[in-house]
């Protein structure tokens, strides 16, 4: 497996959505730097509209999360309720 990753500003609407991921995927850990939070994740990362909408006290469209984002690494797949991200490979694909 190949780790993903994602990225945002380091904000205060952001923050919201790095304790989300963190809480959601224990597997990922989080590097804090002074602009930035890099969050990476072994195989596969789940942000869940619940677990942000929980923490900001409000309805949260996942689109939002594009405000914060700086970059990621895999490929998303995504819905209203998660924003997933994940190496597929080519027999996964072709299942697809």
């Amino acid at each position: 497996m190949s780790k993903v990753s994602i990225t945002f500003q380091n904000s205060d609407d952001a923050r919201h959505l790095v304790e989300a991921i963190l809480a959601d995927n224990p597997a990922a850990t989080a590097s804090v730097m002074p602009a930035l939070t890099k969050i990476d994740c072994e195989g596969r990362l789940s942000l869940r509209r619940e677990s942000v909408e929980v923490r900001v006290g409000r309805r949260f469209d996942l689109q939002e999360l594009h405000l914060s984002l700086i970059s990621l690494a895999g490929n998303v797949e995504e819905d209203d309720d998660t924003f997933t991200l994940a190496w597929h490979t080519a027999a996964e694909k072709s299942q697809s």
